[in-house]
């Protein structure tokens, strides 16, 4: 099975254009290497996934036939991102959480408890 299927039947991409373009523009890759979005996929091989700021890593844990079901993705994928990666994220959030644009007025009584929350 090529990769940009792959990536599209495990969706983790919408569309399999889209899975060809991220292939296509290095966001996909194997032991560091861009792949192309004809690579064959094998059963056991651990690939990458760069989406800003995130860096995902899967391994293939078998070939699905067709796109399938949101449910049994984890029948065909190993999600072997490490949490520290995942962290990012909870920054990103709070971070856009606690910048104000100037001339918004004053924080709501929940963005004040956020705001507390983080410098806590």
């Amino acid at each position: 099975m090529r990769i940009d299927k792959y990536l599209w039947a495990v969706r983790l991409y919408k569309t399999r254009s889209i899975a060809t373009d991220a292939c296509q523009s290095g966001k996909v890759l194997v032991e560091g290497n861009s792949l192309k979005p004809s690579r064959e996929v094998k059963i056991g091989m651990e690939f990458q996934i760069k989406k800003t700021p995130l860096v995902y890593t899967f391994k293939v844990k078998e070939l699905p036939n067709s796109r399938v079901g949101a449910k049994l993705v984890a029948d065909y994928l190993i999600d072997l991102t490490p949490q520290e990666e995942l962290d990012k994220l909870d920054l990103l959030k709070i971070g856009a959480q606690a910048v104000r644009d100037k001339g918004t007025g004053r924080p709501t009584k929940k963005d004040r408890r956020i705001i507390d929350d983080f410098f806590a």
